[in-house]
């Protein structure tokens, strides 16, 4: 069995008797009992499993006790410590989805709605009993979720192509479906704004097969018209866009008017996008091309400036290189202090989430076993961090409250 000290944990007992060093050697000791503490110092430096350990890091069921500090959980700048707690380990809490996505909270409910795009799941994670349950049996291809101010929940229905809000009745009411005379690509991140708007956005990720559908005949995802677009929902009447269009983002007044804040000539394949805590600035990520196109975008985060309900000052947030690896971003939500956490695509040990501070610099890392899709606070004191990866959701406690309407 691996000792759960390196030999800079078995320093903590050597150190001034401070609260944390006890406990940080207690949540240490703990995984093989006392006895087992001094074999662990005398053996050296052993370090505990982790994403790219051989044999790696084992998850659910399997995982066995915890190693503390997270060894995946990982420290690029001495200010990350401060948004992250010292006693918590990352969590798989459910590894049975397709593909999950848009992670939203609900704090009236106390319980977590996600997506399962490709299997068209609308899913709910009960935070007292940590099960996941159906919380529709048919989300249309949902995509991303948000709450509004008033506790409605918004819906980026793939499938559809469109925007919808639940009412607090009980009733759907769609927000946007066509923009200038044509159908929507496939709504895919979206957030609220004080002032009563939504802003969404708008790539053609799910104008395909798996995560919505695809083109009518012509269109750019079936060219050939050889694909039957229509199949999969015969029972329920209109079927909402049917031929891609430019990518936008877009903002929904509080009076319904729908507006282009970015057109694709300003920004390609727009993803995730969340506002700064004073709503003066809007961050997009910017990520491969999607079905139809021939270019796609940067693989950055971008920020503008925010005012009246317009955007200015566009420029680049972070390149989202990693030890010179080109990184995948998706999903991103702010703490309340303003850092940004990005999940992440790419190679085994860089994948997972990227954490920058309000200027732009890297701060740390969680190292996760697939991408992250996206990510959001959750909790009665919204101090965990719920983590979409492929088909498995993660958690981990930090020391920072995540920024959300209130």
């Amino acid at each position: 069995m691996t000792a759960p000290f390196s030999s800079s944990n078995t320093d903590l007992f050597k150190k001034a008797p401070t609260r944390r060093n006890i406990l940080t050697g207690l949540a240490g000791a703990s995984v093989l009992g006392f006895k087992n503490v001094k074999a662990a110092s005398l053996s050296g430096s052993i370090n505990p499993p982790s994403v790219v350990s051989q044999p790696a890091r084992a998850w659910g069921a399997q995982a066995g006790p915890s190693f503390l500090p997270d060894p995946d959980v990982i420290f690029l700048d001495p200010s990350f410590k401060d948004l992250t707690y010292f006693a918590a380990p990352i969590r798989r809490v459910w590894d049975q989805g397709g593909w999950l996505e848009g992670p939203a909270w609900s704090t009236e409910g106390r319980f977590l709605i996600l997506s399962d795009v490709i299997r068209s799941r609308a899913l709910r994670y009960t935070w007292e009993t940590g099960e996941i349950t159906d919380f529709r049996p048919d989300s249309y291809a949902a995509n991303g979720n948000c709450f509004d101010f008033t506790g409605r929940l918004i819906v980026c229905e793939d499938f559809f192509r469109r925007v919808v809000r639940w009412e607090h009745d009980g009733s759907v009411k769609v927000l946007a479906d066509h923009y200038n005379g044509q159908g929507l690509n496939s709504p895919n991140d979206v957030v609220p704004h004080p002032d009563g708007s939504v802003w969404f956005t708008d790539p053609g990720y799910g104008t395909n097969l798996a995560e919505g559908h695809p083109d009518s005949p012509g269109g750019p995802t079936n060219p050939d018209g050889k694909i039957r677009w229509n199949i999969g929902r015969e029972l329920i009447g209109e079927i909402g866009g049917t031929k891609r269009q430019a990518d936008h983002v877009f903002r929904i007044a509080p009076d319904g008017t729908l507006t282009a804040v970015l057109q694709e000539k300003d920004l390609r394949d727009p993803n995730g996008l969340c506002f700064s805590p004073d709503y003066k600035k809007l961050y997009v990520v910017s990520t491969p091309k999607g079905p139809g196109q021939s270019v796609g975008g940067d693989q950055a985060i971008h920020v503008y400036d925010v005012k009246d309900g317009t955007l200015s000052n566009g420029r680049i947030f972070s390149t989202m290189q990693l030890n010179g690896v080109q990184m995948n971003p998706d999903g991103i939500r702010v703490d309340v202090f303003g850092n940004l956490w990005c999940g992440a695509s790419g190679p085994l040990g860089l994948c997972g989430v990227m954490v920058f501070n309000p200027s732009g610099k890297l701060i740390g890392r969680i190292r996760l076993p697939q991408g992250c899709s996206n990510l959001t606070f959750g909790g009665p004191k919204r101090d965990h961090l719920f983590m979409c990866a492929a088909g498995s959701l993660f958690t981990l406690q930090v020391g920072v409250q995540g920024f959300a309407p209130s």
